[in-house]
């Protein structure tokens, strides 16, 4: 009989496990920033996108890797025991859906509304605050932002509230104005 699950339903499972533990252990704010920083050097680092992804680099390769990077970052206990888990078990492609997933629980559970900002460099303590702030009267309770960059955008931002979308980037601004241009 074929494995059901695709990636989301493997990183729902695997980030249940991990909000779990980190619940027993008193750490969920601890475990939400180290999952943030990871994502974070995941998104920034071509080589470490590759490492994860890559099906030939081994799984003892792939937990000395992220075990170094996990060491580097200085993420907590729990997590670098979680990550050297989910290399072992070949998920490390899944860790930026279980971060996901994890951060959406955590806001859930404490009824936050998940927002994700996408911008063009990463933003500064003073701006993501500031977004919260904008957001927080948008949405009218606790916004928890999770940040991604995305070089491409040029500048602005890409605001994702639940099947809600803001864009503002320069990009889409450069798109609409090209289709305009057509259309004329």
């Amino acid at each position: 009989m074929a494995a059901k699950g695709g990636v989301n339903e493997i990183a729902d499972r695997y980030a249940k496990a991990l909000f779990d533990l980190a619940d027993e252990g008193n750490q969920l704010d601890v475990v939400a920033n180290d999952l943030r920083t990871l994502s974070s050097l995941i998104d920034s680092s071509e080589d470490l996108q590759r490492m994860v992804r890559s099906p030939i680099v081994s799984r003892a390769d792939q937990g000395k890797a992220i075990t170094v990077v996990a060491e580097k970052a200085e993420l907590s206990d729990l997590t670098r025991r979680f990550v050297q888990y989910a290399a072992a078990q070949r998920r490390l492609a899944a860790i930026k859906p279980i971060a996901k997933a994890y951060l959406t629980e955590l806001a859930f559970r404490r009824g936050e509304v998940s927002a994700e900002v996408s911008s063009a460099k990463p933003l500064s303590k003073a701006q993501v605050k500031a977004v919260e702030e904008a957001l927080k009267k948008a949405v009218g309770g606790k916004v928890a932002v999770s940040q991604k960059v995305d070089p491409s955008l040029i500048g602005g931002l890409i605001i994702k509230v639940g099947s809600r979308m803001i864009d503002t980037s320069v990009s889409s601004q450069l798109q609409r104005l090209k289709l305009a241009m057509k259309g004329a």
